[in-house]
Parts: C-alpha cells; structure tokens; sequence
C-alpha cells in the first residue's frame, strides 16, 4: 500500500512540475497579438479562397491590420463593402476596386465543336487534360469535366448539361480566381466585371493558325486581326494566332463583336440592339418612319 501511495505523490509531483515548466515556457514565448485582427477576420466571408493572395482569411486580417495602407488589399469575395469596414476598424483609408468575375472564354459548344470520339478514362480536368487532348478536333478548348465547378467555395458555376462548358453565375461569382487556377486549359479568365456585369471578350483559346483552328471549332478565332484594326482605343491585340481584349481598355462599343468573321467574339449581358425597320426600294434602303398619329 505504501508503494501505491507513494508511486501517486511522484507522479503528482511530476506532473505539478511539468505543468509548472509548460505555463514558463509558454509564458516566455508567448506572442501578444492584436486583438483587431479577430476583429477584420469576423467581417470576411470566410471562403478561404487565396483571391486576396494569401493563405487564408486569417493570414488576410493580419495583414490588413500590420499593413500601413490598405492600397491594393482587396478581399474579391467580400468587395469594397467588407474593405471599407475594415478600414473603419483599422482607422485607415479605404481604396476603390474595380469588380470583377470569372469569364469562361470558350464557346465551343457541342453545336460548333462536334465530338470525334470517346474518352473513357477519369472524368477530371487535369488528368485528362495530361493523358489527351480531349474528345473534340479542338486541343485547347473545355474539357468539361467540371473541376472548376469543384473548386468553387461559393457554388458560382455550373456544367451546363446540354453544351458540357462552365456557367458562371455573375451575381455569386466572387472573383476569387480558384477556378482559373483549377483549369488546365486557362480558358477563365478573371476580368473586369462592367456595368449590370456587361463585358466584351473573345472567348476562344485556340492558338492554332485560322485553317486548322476553324476546321476543329466552327466559333473560332483564326487571328485575322479585323478586330484589332476597327478598335479604336488600343484594347486588342494578336499573340499566336489568336486575339485578346484588354477589359481594362476596352469601351464595350463592340464594334469588334460586328466585324468577327466567326463569331468569336461575344458581348454578355447586354440589351438587344434595336432592329431598324427597312424598305427596299428601287433597290435603296431606307428606313421606315412611323406616324405619330
């Protein structure tokens, strides 16, 4: 019994002892930290994204409280309304940034990029995007199987089931950018969202010459430049056969959309143009005017 007892008190001693040297420890390294910082993570959205450039919405609130300013610290899912709280918070000046979303630029569709044969392997991007070149003509387009869908912390897009390409839903998208990361072909894009979330874009990434790249999609851009050239404030250019529009730059006239031989060019969200009733006559064309009565 008395073996017991004693055997008791030393690990009672022992384990006192340790604690006592564990609370030192922990008392000598210690790290003070701002309590603001608990303070901006509870305003973020908590998506974890990596949009803002860093590890975490953690990470982001030490940096938005250590920082001296704020310029060119965004949080892209929670917007320029969490940004302008947390200045309020840190007592420092909120910088406006322009929104922006995610841009899906393919539009091969099954209509205009027809299947050549079956691919029967994994149904995952990245994998199928390393072991083959897909089941259309076109090596550079969506392959469909949905890993920027899977990545999508705010469910933002979606495979459309009739034409198999991604759909970004404009009003959830918060421009976080993990979708263009997951995709192994770079067709999305994160760009300037615009006014009612209009944009102008060429949504083709083949960078194959306009011969061969037409032949495997019927909607893509063959590099001809004819954009480019009606452009007139220097948003487009041509690299590898293929056109880009710059949405920092761009005017959204889309007086490229009109001159695309191809249709590889396309306005998103805008109102349809107004159709301008014609007469033919004595072969001229005028238009109609209606009476006011």
């Amino acid at each position: 019994m008395n073996i017991i007892i004693v055997s008791i008190i030393s690990l009672a001693i022992i384990g006192a002892i340790a604690a006592l040297i564990l609370h030192i420890i922990a008392q000598r390294f210690k790290v003070d930290e701002d309590p603001r910082i608990d303070e901006v993570e509870k305003l973020l959205p908590g998506a974890n994204c990596g949009g803002c450039g860093k590890a975490g919405c953690r990470n982001f609130a030490e940096s938005c409280v250590k920082a001296d300013s704020l310029e060119g610290m965004l949080c892209p899912v929670g917007g320029n309304n969490v940004m302008k709280q947390i200045a309020t918070i840190l007592g420092k000046e909120a910088h406006e940034a322009e929104a922006r979303v995610a841009v899906v630029r393919c539009n091969g569709t099954c209509q205009y990029r027809p299947q050549i044969n079956t691919y029967e392997g994994a149904h995952n991007c990245t994998i199928t995007h390393n072991l083959y070149a897909g089941d259309t003509g076109c090596a550079y387009g969506c392959l469909g199987c949905g890993d920027c869908v899977s990545v999508c912390s705010l469910g933002a897009i979606s495979i459309d089931p009739d034409t198999h390409l991604p759909v970004v839903d404009i009003d959830i998208c918060g421009a976080c950018g993990a979708c263009a990361r997951a995709c192994p072909r770079n067709i999305i894009e994160v760009r300037k969202k615009g006014t009612k979330g209009r944009g102008v874009y060429v949504a083709c990434m083949n960078k194959e010459k306009g011969g061969v790249a037409r032949k495997a999609c019927q909607v893509a851009c063959i590099g001809c430049g004819k954009c480019a050239k009606e452009c007139k404030f220097d948003a487009i250019t041509i690299a590898n056969n293929l056109s880009y529009i710059d949405s920092d730059k761009c005017k959204m006239c889309r007086k490229c959309v009109d001159v695309c031989p191809t249709g590889a060019i396309l306005a998103v969200n805008f109102p349809p143009k107004k159709a301008v009733e014609q007469v033919v006559s004595n072969n001229s064309v005028e238009p109609t005017t209606q009476s006011d009565n």
